[in-house]
């Protein structure tokens, strides 16, 4: 995948090449090699120089110099069709919700709104946030947008021991560190194929990558994958160990109540078929997409898709109910996002272009209605995030069906 990328500003190169150094450092003292995953660990979260340690604006348009749009940033709908699955698991539990990951703070806004508006607002609303920069925004969003609700909202340095209610993670999981694999070929009397794991050398003093063969954790996942399915030989792919014990640790410490994951994959069936060699693995930048990690640490997002299974695996296996899995689309359509958008009209206190009209074939609409109708398009088209994105829902002590999942539920595909 070749693409031009914008010329990064000179601070942002030397804070890279800062970066470098260390990571190049820590490859040094490792005896000339790391995985893949601390590669990734430390690119994204290197303090004070990782993509989401550093200062450098993340969630946005072109105008906002943002690198990508997340749901929220979309549009306020998003949030408050949430708010009505989130209003169901705080009835069946207990009224707190704990958001992992809260980027700019919009999502914790328009929920805490939608809720106050539902007559249930939490009694607390903790955010998971390591970045400090990012803690700052999200105060500064809260202030602003929600000040009458900023006082149930703190932050969290790492998850409390037990918690009941719902926890919140929004693109959180395809951010974490994840191993890059490539099965290859082997011996012709070998039943499985040998399994290599992908990490970070120096070559002449650069970043390259480089392979060794795979052991212990990441060994055992990959030959569950090349049994069940089976892998075809050579075939590149990642695992995200990272991920699933990261659901095994909130399902150890969830009392009742229900995590609910939204983010990009797909059922392992799918994640690993044939047709998707070369793996999930993605970089962002300006909304532009890469396929080059080592490109300037420190300046991409790094990504790969989910392996859903994985995750359903990880907190049943732990003691939790699958309460439900389906599309971002069918999820939202559920929770009645087609009602909220129809309900939503721009009133007198609307600015001029807000109050112009646009004509349409079902009568003439209001130009902030019509980019609403935009944004929910690209919640729910299958072309867009609609069927990429994918809905979990892993829970203890919740009886009722989610009303996210009444219709479309596709918990028998994982």
């Amino acid at each position: 995948m070749q693409v031009d990328l914008p010329e990064p500003s000179a601070a942002a190169r030397a804070a890279s090449e800062a970066l470098t150094r260390l990571i190049a450092a820590e490859i040094s003292a490792s005896g000339g090699w790391i995985s893949f995953a601390r590669y990734m660990e430390l690119a994204l979260y290197a303090p004070g120089l990782g993509y989401y340690s550093g200062g450098a604006h993340k969630f946005g348009g072109h105008r906002t110099g943002g690198d990508f749009l997340t749901a929220p940033e979309l549009t306020p709908l998003f949030g408050r069709t949430l708010a009505r699955q989130v209003a169901q698991i705080l009835a069946a539990s207990s009224p707190e919700i704990i958001e992992a990951g809260a980027g700019s703070g919009r999502l914790a806004v328009d929920l805490l709104l939608a809720l106050d508006a539902l007559g249930c607002a939490p009694e607390r609303y903790r955010i998971l946030e390591l970045s400090g920069e990012l803690r700052a925004r999200q105060q500064a969003t809260l202030a602003e947008r929600a000040p009458q609700l900023a006082g149930r909202v703190d932050w969290l340095d790492q998850l409390p021991e037990r918690f009941s209610g719902c926890l919140l993670a929004n693109e959180v999981l395809d951010a974490m560190p994840t191993h890059i694999l490539r099965w290859d070929d082997g011996h012709d009397e070998a039943p499985l194929p040998d399994v290599l794991e992908c990490g970070v050398a120096l070559a002449d003093g650069r970043l390259a990558m480089a392979e060794r063969p795979a052991t212990g954790a990441l060994l055992d996942a990959a030959m569950v994958v090349a049994a069940a399915l089976p892998v075809v030989a050579p075939y590149r792919g990642e695992i995200n160990l990272a991920a699933r014990a990261w659901v095994s640790e909130l399902a150890r410490r969830l009392e009742t109540g229900a995590l609910l994951l939204i983010d990009y994959g797909l059922p392992r069936h799918d994640l690993y078929h044939p047709q998707r060699d070369g793996g999930t693995l993605r970089c962002h930048y300006r909304h532009r997409l890469h396929d080059d990690p080592l490109w300037l640490p420190g300046l991409s997002d790094i990504t790969s898709h989910v392996d859903f299974t994985a995750v359903a695996e990880a907190g049943f296996d732990a003691g939790l109910e699958v309460l439900g899995y389906t599309s971002q689309a069918g999820f939202l359509m559920n929770c009645g996002i087609g009602e909220l958008l129809e309900g939503t009209r721009v009133g007198a206190g609307g600015t001029a272009s807000e109050r112009d009209t646009v004509p349409g074939a079902a009568g003439d609409i209001t130009a902030a209605e019509l980019r609403q109708r935009g944004a929910v398009n690209v919640l729910i088209s299958p072309n867009e995030m609609g069927e990429l994105f994918k809905v979990i829902a892993l829970g203890r002590g919740v009886p009722e069906p989610l009303l996210g999942f009444v219709r479309g539920d596709r918990t028998h595909a994982l």
